[in-house]
């Protein structure tokens, strides 16, 4: 098996189980090497702590890019999570479209919204900017909140099949080929997730549980990202992130302390085996 580098890009929450402190761990773990572009450094996450410390590297990003290209440095996917700013969505485009391997592969996790809200710092700006990440993404991974936005469709709390092929057509028209979208339940016991490539639709739906972790979506995202790179189908790839970030649940659920993020490394074990 040929031995890959994935440069992630997204910000480094020092305690809290999300971004760059689930994704290189989890990536290292599907046997793939992982570079990192810090986006940010924060203390925290900014969900449910208070007084955190926030360090902005955005203008790091471009001299840290003109020094891979002087080396020579390219890789083989890159995977873009959490960015800072609408400046920050404009520096990564261009390492999407400059910093990869011949058939290098762009997985873009837009990152920005959930429950039919944008997160706080965000705004229609923002999500303007993202819209232009989208012809350079080989692969989306949204949730349905941040397709919504992204495609100018209303959210809901209740939809059908209908609705979600509707959505995912108007993704394809921002240059979005293959799309992963996540969070899809057609019942309230079952959710699960909807894999588009080809114009053909797949849904995988596993039991759908009832209490929300934080940083769920980039354990999702990194193992998702993991698997394609060890050669897995697009399906294949959302099926094992899907089975594994509800294992993450699992372990993670009766234990009220651990309210900021979930236990991934507890199912470390399991994705290394799901992955053969």
């Amino acid at each position: 098996m040929e031995y890959k580098r994935i440069l992630t890009i997204q910000d480094i929450s020092c305690v809290g189980q999300c971004s760059l402190t689930v994704a290189l761990p989890i990536l290292s773990a599907c046997g793939v090497e992982t570079a990192v572009l810090p986006s940010a450094v924060l203390s925290t996450h900014t969900a449910g702590f208070s007084g955190f410390t926030f360090r902005d590297l955005t203008d790091d990003m471009p001299e840290i890019q003109k020094h891979w290209q002087k080396e020579g440095i390219a890789f083989d996917c890159i995977y873009t999570g959490y960015l800072g700013s609408t400046k920050q969505v404009g520096y990564v485009k261009n390492i999407l479209d400059t910093m990869g391997k011949p058939n290098s592969v762009n997985v873009v996790d837009p990152a920005f919204a959930d429950n039919g809200k944008l997160y706080p710092i965000f705004d229609d700006e923002y999500v303007a900017a993202m819209k232009t990440l989208c012809p350079s993404a080989d692969i989306l991974v949204p949730n349905i909140t941040e397709a919504c936005f992204l495609s100018g469709m209303p959210y809901r709390e209740s939809y059908d099949e209908k609705y979600i092929s509707e959505l995912l057509a108007a993704l394809c028209k921002l240059g979005c080929s293959k799309i992963v979208l996540t969070g899809v339940g057609y019942t309230p016991e079952k959710t699960g997730v909807v894999v588009y490539e080809d114009g053909k639709a797949s849904y995988y739906e596993h039991r759908r549980i009832a209490k929300g972790f934080h940083g769920t979506g980039d354990v999702y995202a990194s193992a998702f990202t993991g698997a394609l790179m060890r050669g897995k189908t697009l399906f294949n790839a959302a099926k094992i992130a899907a089975d594994f970030t509800v294992s993450c649940i699992e372990k993670t659920q009766g234990d009220p302390s651990h309210w900021y993020g979930v236990k991934f490394e507890l199912a470390l074990g399991e994705l290394i085996k799901a992955l053969g």
